[in-house]
């Protein structure tokens, strides 16, 4: 059994490719149990906007990604070139980089560690941790957090949230007269409502399928001197076309704003811009909204040039953090290393406790018979000496040229010959 990642993310796979093989939480569960019926001892699986991503402990690789495509109903052969798969010391490197930002569209953004957690609790309530991915996500963490506390990565960082303000402000100007819509009402949409709050727009309304949790969303921004409101998704469709700004991010497996919809839109606007951001995957908003006129869409893809402004600085502390990284992947590798070792250890423990309780019984035998004690106790020692260094002295005097010398050397590391 070897550790692997099998994965697909924002350099390897468009999003047309990404939302196809995306788990959303209510799922992922189910996913963990049915992976783990497949011949694979351990699994979490990371499940982002920018990757997906499966931990497993397996025989080897193959059948995981299998799964992945079965799992989804696609052909192997459509998402096979789009994933990667990284073994033990590499898996490990790359876990270590996810979690401290190194290894995300936005370097150094901090989102990917919460989301990473969250992941890794839900594989132990699924009960599909064991010792190797409880261990490495452990470390994980430490890392991670190592990596915030001692370098500047996630200094001068632009987030998603922060991005599409940024090119709102560029197609709007100043965004005080605009009346934003918020879908969904989760960790990444609370994020942009603080955003745009703070730009004091003339309207915020959060459109979810629970009038409760949007309820909770909009108290916050009125709480910030902000006129907001919140709706049910099935209000969006005679509602849609007051909106100049929307922004979406929710779990749904289908889209949510159709071509249709943005179309009537448009038209009762008589052709007034809007500005959408889909930070969803799948994508909350049908692609071929994209091509129509007055309409600006950006992905989650699209926002990488905003997102990585002042690069500079995060390039500067993203060396000293891959420094920090390699240092860690190297201890971790020495810990699985000697976990490795145990079955040996614990032959080799046998096998010296079989001989000391055989000579053991022999000494207590000749006792029982009158024996002298003393002599009986030396013949016990020169026995288990006899015994314990047999084989490596009959293997070293087997042995010829540089064998004989590379294990006369080691011979005299283990016992601790000096002279």
């Amino acid at each position: 059994m070897q550790l692997y990642t099998i994965g697909v993310n924002h350099t390897t796979a468009p999003i047309s490719i990404r939302e196809h093989v995306a788990f959303n939480n209510d799922i992922l569960h189910h996913a963990l149990s049915d992976l783990t019926a497949h011949n694979v001892a351990e699994a979490a699986i990371l499940s982002t906007c920018n990757r997906t991503e499966i931990y497993v402990q397996s025989a080897n690789p193959e059948p995981v990604v299998n799964w992945l495509a079965q799992y989804h109903r696609l052909d192997f052969n459509h998402i096979q070139p789009y994933t990667y798969t990284l073994s033990n010391q590499e898996a490990v490197k790359h876990a270590f980089r996810v979690a401290s930002g190194l290894d995300s569209m936005v370097l150094g953004e901090p989102q990917i560690l919460g989301q990473f957690k969250q992941s890794v609790k839900v594989a132990q309530d699924a009960g599909t941790l064991g010792t190797l991915l409880h261990k490495l996500f452990q470390r994980t963490f430490e890392v991670a957090k190592e990596v915030r506390t001692n370098t500047d990565i996630g200094g001068s960082s632009i987030s998603m949230a922060a991005a599409a303000v940024k090119l709102a402000q560029r197609i709007f100007g100043d965004i005080k007269n605009q009346k934003i819509l918020l879908i969904g009402a989760g960790e990444m949409i609370e994020l942009c409502a603080d955003h745009f709050a703070a730009q004091k727009p003339k309207s915020m309304t959060v459109a979810n399928r629970t009038i409760e949790r949007g309820a909770l969303l909009a108290a916050k921004i009125n709480a910030q001197a902000v006129n907001a409101e919140a709706i049910l998704l099935n209000d969006l469709p005679a509602r849609f076309a007051e909106f100049d700004i929307v922004i979406t991010s929710t779990a749904s497996q289908l889209p949510i704003v159709g071509l249709g919809m943005v179309e009537r839109a448009i038209k009762a606007r008589r052709h007034r811009p809007i500005f959408m951001v889909d930070l969803a995957v799948p994508r909350d908003i049908e692609p071929e909204v994209a091509q129509l006129d007055d309409v600006f869409l950006y992905t989650v893809d699209d926002l990488a040039q905003v997102v990585n402004d002042g690069m500079e600085n995060r390039q500067t502390a993203a060396i000293d953090a891959e420094m920090i990284v390699a240092a860690r992947v190297e201890n971790f590798m020495q810990w699985l290393k000697k976990r490795d070792a145990v079955p040996t250890i614990k032959a080799l423990r046998d096998q010296a406790e079989a001989v000391r309780i055989n000579e053991l019984e022999k000494a207590l035998k000749l006792i029982q018979k009158g024996e002298n004690p003393a002599i009986v106790l030396d013949m016990l020692s020169n026995a288990l000496t006899n015994k314990f260094l047999h084989a490596p002295s009959h293997a070293l005097n087997a042995a010829h040229g540089d064998e004989h010398a590379r294990l006369e050397q080691l011979l005299r590391q283990l016992y601790h010959i000096k002279n």
